[in-house]
C-alpha cells in the first residue's frame, strides 16, 4: 500500500503521473503545517518509501517496478518544498505554482538530469528506486523556488 502510494501505482497509463498527482493531495494536507513538520514529513516519507520500495521490489519480482510510485511521492514533495518555505514572502499556493512544480517535477523525473540518473544507477534496492526521485525533485525545487524569487511569487 505504501509502495503503490495507496494504490496510485496501479493507474492504467503512466502511473508515476499518477502517484505526482496523488502526492499532490499529501501537499495539499501537509503545506499549512509549517516548514519544519513539513521538511519532516518529506523525510519520513523518504525514509519509509525506501524500505517500502525495497520491499515491493522483492514481492513484485521486478526492480523498480512501475507500481512503485512512493518515489514520486518523495520528489514531488520536495519540488513543492519552496512553497511552504516561501509562503511569508509571497502567495505561492496559488494553482499555478502547485501545478508549475507538478509539471517541473514530472519532466525532472523522466528526464532524470546528471545527479538523478547517477542515483538511479549506483545506489541498491528500494535506495536507488526513491533516491533518483529526491534528487530530481531537490533539483525541481531549486528551480521553483528561483521562479518563484523572481516573479515575486505572482505566478
Amino acid at each position: 500500500m505504501i509502495a503503490t502510494g495507496a494504490g496510485s501505482g496501479y493507474g492504467p497509463v503512466a502511473p508515476g503521473t499518477f502517484g505526482s498527482a496523488a502526492a499532490l493531495l499529501l501537499y495539499l494536507a501537509l503545506a499549512g503545517v509549517g516548514v519544519p513538520l513539513y521538511l519532516l514529513a518529506v523525510a519520513v516519507v523518504t525514509g519509509i518509501g525506501i524500505w517500502a520500495a525495497d520491499e515491493a521490489e522483492r514481492i513484485f519480482q521486478q526492480k523498480d517496478d512501475g507500481r512503485i510510485v512512493i518515489d514520486e511521492f518523495s520528489g514531488q514533495l520536495l519540488t513543492l518544498a519552496p512553497l511552504v518555505i516561501l509562503a511569508p514572502l509571497a502567495p505561492v499556493r496559488s494553482p499555478f505554482w502547485v501545478v508549475t512544480g507538478f509539471v517541473v517535477f514530472r519532466v525532472l523525473d523522466v528526464w532524470k538530469p546528471g545527479p538523478a540518473r547517477w542515483a538511479e544507477r549506483n545506489l541498491p534496492g528500494g535506495a536507488g528506486v526513491v533516491m533518483d526521485d529526491a534528487v530530481a525533485g531537490a533539483i525541481g525545487g531549486v528551480l521553483l523556488g528561483i521562479a518563484i524569487l523572481a516573479t515575486d511569487g505572482w505566478g
